[in-house]
Order: structure tokens, then C-alpha cells, then sequence
């Protein structure tokens, strides 16, 4: 009886480490700004990766044709990575210096270290970034 104790109490701080892992790791993902922040993100690009024949991408294209519309100083550049090996290796260069080893896929939008990614997340939360980017340019160029 003893060993199964044992072996339960094992087994669930094996769980526990592994859950506050899971926490920090998607803590990290916004770590460079937040849109309400004083700190403003740290790059000026949008990279927008998507894949042609993604429905999910589809949905979230008319969003990002929106905002280059009505932000049209933010350089927001959208990369085909399905079938273009040189957005592909955009993709991971940008993916890796946002700290991320294994993108989970398109859409993704990254921003620095900011890494968005679903048709609900973009939308809900993309364009509080792209306006943080616009005020820091409008504070540099008055």
C-alpha cells in the first residue's frame, strides 16, 4: 500500500510541475507589451503568416486587409508560408527570435515577442498592438 501511495504522490507533483511549465510558457508569449502597458511593443512590424487554402486564415484575412486599410503607416506584411520556402524560413527566423521553437501553426501574427495565433485571438487583440505601434511612431515623428 505504501508503494502506491508513493507512486500517487509521484505522479501528481510530476503533474503539478509540468502545469505551472504550461502556465509560465503561455505567460511568456505577451511579454513584451501589453496595448494598455506604458511600455510600448518593441518592434514596429506585424507579420502576418498565413496559408492560402487555411480556413481559418480566410477568416482573418478581411480583418487584416481592415487594419492595413485603416493604419496604413504600420508595416504590416502578410507571408504566405504554405507554398513560399522564403516566407517559410521567415516564418521560423521570425518565430525563433520571438522565442518560440515550434510555431503551433496559421494564422500567427508576431510583433517582436508578441505572438497572436487563431482566428479568435487575432481579432481580439491585434489591433490594440497595431494602435500601440501607430502612437510610438506619432511620438517619434510629431
Amino acid at each position: 500500500m505504501d508503494k502506491i501511495i508513493k507512486i500517487i504522490i509521484g505522479l501528481f507533483v510530476i503533474v503539478a510541475i509540468a502545469s505551472l511549465a504550461v502556465v509560465l510558457v503561455q505567460g511568456t508569449t505577451e511579454k513584451a507589451a501589453t496595448p494598455s502597458g506604458a511600455t510600448v511593443v518593441n518592434e514596429s512590424t506585424v507579420y502576418f503568416f498565413y496559408g492560402e487554402e487555411c480556413p481559418h486564415c480566410k477568416n482573418v484575412e478581411p480583418f487584416i486587409d481592415n487594419l492595413t486599410k485603416k493604419y496604413p503607416d504600420v508595416d504590416i506584411r502578410r507571408l504566405e508560408v504554405w507554398h513560399n520556402q522564403t516566407n517559410q524560413q521567415i516564418y521560423s527566423t521570425v518565430n525563433a527570435g520571438a522565442g518560440i521553437s515550434s510555431p503551433s501553426g496559421v494564422p500567427e501574427v508576431v510583433i517582436g515577442k508578441i505572438v497572436l495565433v487563431g482566428e479568435v485571438e487575432i481579432p481580439a487583440k491585434l489591433e490594440a498592438y497595431v494602435q500601440a505601434i501607430e502612437k510610438k511612431k506619432q511620438s517619434v515623428n510629431p
